[in-house]
């Protein structure tokens, strides 16, 4: 059995405590949180009863073999060290770290340690990804030299601490983009990164003051709150000729939020979202093949299950990790790249 213990246990760790109630291998043993008022009240619901306002201490328990990370992003780094130093192995959500020296420190501990530490790239363990990498696996399509990626919300800036860039390091880039770069990237087989050419925009603010649409909002939503961009797109290029193109937003003025996945190779293409779909060519005819599976797009909490049971396995069995924190390393270089050339209007060189 797993002892795994959750740190922040906030909105995003529900996705996390289920999916470990539900694992046979799991003993779920203690919540820690900064809010000591949120901290019991998850315990109660949950039946968790080792409950920590202060990491370190959950950490010197020898009763916890592993542990989530669900906090803001600016703690990801100091708390995956901390764990990893403790002994304990580590799922991290995503972003892995604000800055590429941080990431470089959580990797280093990773080395010294001997631990698993998974980042949480969530959509790589969506059922649809895990079909399309199947075909990916036996070269159905080639060498995918080119992908596309957007994810446009057109009123959706959460608020609190995703708008406090001390907290989260930025807006949608390190929110939204980190996923579309990242299942782009690793469907088109992790290519060195070596130039980076992005922009950012702050013009629309959190637009509270439109009532006519809801959207989700942070635990500590304040509307006077916001210092991250509205929009970034950037253009990657890696060192075997093949780019990936992304945009992504809090707020645009656009007629509906998008979301769209699309990568295009020398054999054959695909769509992952919306809905998975793959082109290919037989007979000298082009064809548009929707795969006959339960679902085609992307499912939140199927993945997040996947997530969690992948991390299990890899902790108990060592099963191989198909989100390392190597991955977590190069996914934040090109994120950062990304604002520092938005920041000095140049192409970054990496």
């Amino acid at each position: 059995m797993l002892k795994v213990g959750i740190i922040g246990v906030g909105t995003i760790s529900e996705l996390h405590i289920n999916p470990y109630l539900n694992n046979d291998k799991v003993n779920l043993v203690a919540f820690c949180d900064v809010n000591e008022q949120r901290l019991k009240e998850k315990g109660a619901l949950y039946g968790v009863k080792h409950l920590f306002a202060d990491y370190n201490e959950l950490l010197n328990a020898d009763t916890v073999d592993a542990v989530s990370i669900c906090t803001w992003n600016n703690s990801h780094a100091e708390i995956a060290i901390a764990a990893l130093e403790a002994g304990k192995h580590v799922l991290v959500e995503k972003p892995l770290s604000m800055t590429i020296e941080e990431a470089r420190a959580v990797e280093a501990a990773v080395e010294k340690s001997g631990k698993v530490l998974q980042v949480g790239f969530v959509r790589r363990h969506g059922n649809n990804a895990k079909l399309l990498k199947t075909f990916l696996d036996h070269d159905e399509f080639g060498e995918i030299y080119y992908a596309k990626a957007s994810c446009i919300r057109r009123l959706g800036n959460p608020g609190g601490w995703f708008s406090d860039r001390t907290k989260s390091g930025g807006g949608p880039l390190i929110d939204l983009g980190v996923h579309m770069i990242d299942i782009c990237w690793y469907f088109m087989g992790k290519p060195t990164p070596v130039s980076v050419s992005g922009n950012t925009y702050k013009r629309l603010g959190n637009r509270s003051h439109i009532q006519n649409l809801s959207f989700y909002k942070a635990a500590d939503y304040d509307p006077t709150q916001n210092d991250v961009e509205d929009l970034t797109n950037a253009m990657i290029r890696f060192d075997n000729g093949a780019s990936i193109l992304v945009d992504v937003s809090f707020t645009l003025h656009a007629k509906k939020d998008e979301i769209y996945v699309k990568l295009f190779g020398d054999k054959g293409g695909a769509e992952i979202e919306p809905e998975l779909a793959i082109v290919t060519e037989k007979h000298n005819t082009i064809l548009n093949v929707m795969p006959q599976i339960d679902s085609i797009s992307f499912d939140f909490n199927q993945a997040f299950s996947n997530e969690i049971n992948h991390f299990v396995d890899c902790c108990l069995e060592g099963k191989e990790n198909i989100a390392p924190v190597s991955d977590g390393v190069q996914v934040m270089r090109m994120l950062n790249a990304i604002y520092e050339s938005a920041e000095t209007g140049k192409e970054i060189y990496l």
